[in-house]
């Protein structure tokens, strides 16, 4: 569950990170990662060394705990292979909890949830971890802080998670009846820390190295995002075809243009290289797409491009301790739920390359007879942007669907 009380393995990282790390040494060494053999190595490489060991994640004080349940006192935590007889729950009487990913924060977040028991405590825990003040960061900014890629992911997380504390005062039986748990992109490791897989102390330095991860390999590789709204006859796998051959011919290090994250059926998320996004964004009529809008995001996440930051994550995990979620979790890779610790390894890396199957993945949720009821969603964190997805995938979800806004 999500206690800190508990210290970390001891890990060695290979040829495999070493390698990568002299690489993105060389490419940006504009930011002087690299000045002298005392500070040869990049915040990267620093933030592996502490996850390495833990030592600053053990509290000093109660204050630094946060020690409260998402569910009942006495709730059982299985173990892998536990037996487990699933109950039968009346739709009704069950919830679903969704958790936002990048892109979703805003400076002002969690200033309407500090009111509530251990928000504040949580922050501090955080900022303790963090080395920096994490709650000042989101009332107060700057924005274009807040909005980089190593700041934007820990506080979304961190500000999802205080979402709950509010759930629970407002609407307790929404956490203590919630029978499953999902997240978008870095939403899905905070679903991960609710339904007792990852302890949050870990999680939150794991989301930290896979930030600065993805930070340092968008400064690696030149690219970004577009939404491309969609039309019935809209011809978008030649478009992104066409727009890789335009990037080869153009000479970007590495073209690339494919489907990132799937929203719903009028809209995709597009990453890709420079030259591949320029030409969607003039040519998208050829194709009949109705609108190409350029995201306000520094990389193509989801994509080929991020494949630097994929070791350095992988390392991080597999020298945590994972547990089988107690409620269902469903991965963005395949939109399938969790069967087991490994397959959290297993998957949770490929997330960083792979798109996100957010509305495969609502289809498997929500599968229910013509005539069966609904559970209550609820989403908790910053923005409602998964709520109005979920409109566009299942208005009858969509009607049982709440904002705990962050």
């Amino acid at each position: 569950m999500i206690v800190v009380n508990s210290s970390f393995k001891q890990c060695l990282y290979g040829r495999q990170i070493g390698r990568y790390l002299s690489y993105i040494c060389e490419k940006i060494s504009a930011r002087n990662y690299c000045k002298d053999k005392k500070n040869s190595e990049s915040p990267l490489k620093n933030l592996l060394d502490d996850s390495a060991s833990f030592e600053d994640l053990n509290p000093k004080n109660l204050e630094q705990q946060w020690a409260t349940l998402p569910y009942l006192q006495g709730t059982k935590i299985r173990k892998q292979g536990d037996f487990f007889k699933k109950e039968k729950h009346d739709p009704r009487e069950t919830s679903i909890i969704l958790f936002p990913g990048q892109g979703s924060q805003y400076v002002g977040m969690a200033k309407n949830l500090i009111k509530f028991p251990m928000v504040r405590d949580l922050f501090e825990l955080a900022s303790y971890i963090l080395n920096y003040d994490l709650l000042k960061l989101c009332l107060e900014g700057p924005k274009n802080k807040l909005d980089e890629t190593k700041y934007a992911q820990p506080a979304i997380m961190v500000t999802s998670l205080a979402a709950i504390e509010r759930l629970k005062e407002e609407r307790p039986n929404a956490v203590d009846n919630c029978v499953a748990t999902a997240g978008f992109s870095l939403g899905e490791i905070t679903a991960l820390v609710f339904a007792g897989a990852l302890e949050f102390e870990k999680a939150l330095k794991l989301v930290q190295i896979r930030a600065e991860a993805m930070q340092l390999a968008c400064e690696a590789y030149k690219g970004g995002m577009v939404t491309v709204f969609l039309s019935p006859d809209s011809k978008l796998n030649y478009a992104l075809l066409k727009a890789k051959q335009w990037a080869l011919e153009k000479g970007d290090e590495f073209p690339e243009c494919k489907i990132a994250n799937y929203l719903h059926p009028g809209s995709k998320v597009v990453a890709g290289s420079e030259s591949a996004l320029e030409f969607l964004e003039k040519n998208y009529g050829e194709f009949n797409l109705r609108r190409v809008m350029r995201l306000p995001v520094s990389g193509a996440f989801h994509s080929d491009l991020m494949q630097p930051a994929v070791e350095p994550f992988k390392e991080a995990l597999k020298n945590m301790d994972v547990s089988l979620p107690i409620i269902s979790v469903y991965s963005n890779v395949d939109g399938k739920r969790y069967t087991s610790a490994q397959h959290i390894r297993k998957q949770l890396p490929k997330q960083i390359v792979k798109p996100v199957k957010w509305e495969q993945l609502l289809h498997t949720v929500y599968e229910r007879k013509p005539d069966d009821y609904f559970p209550r969603s609820f989403e908790c964190g910053p923005g409602q942007s998964l709520k109005a997805i979920l409109k566009k995938v299942n208005a009858k979800a969509w009607n049982n669907c709440f904002s705990i806004e962050g």
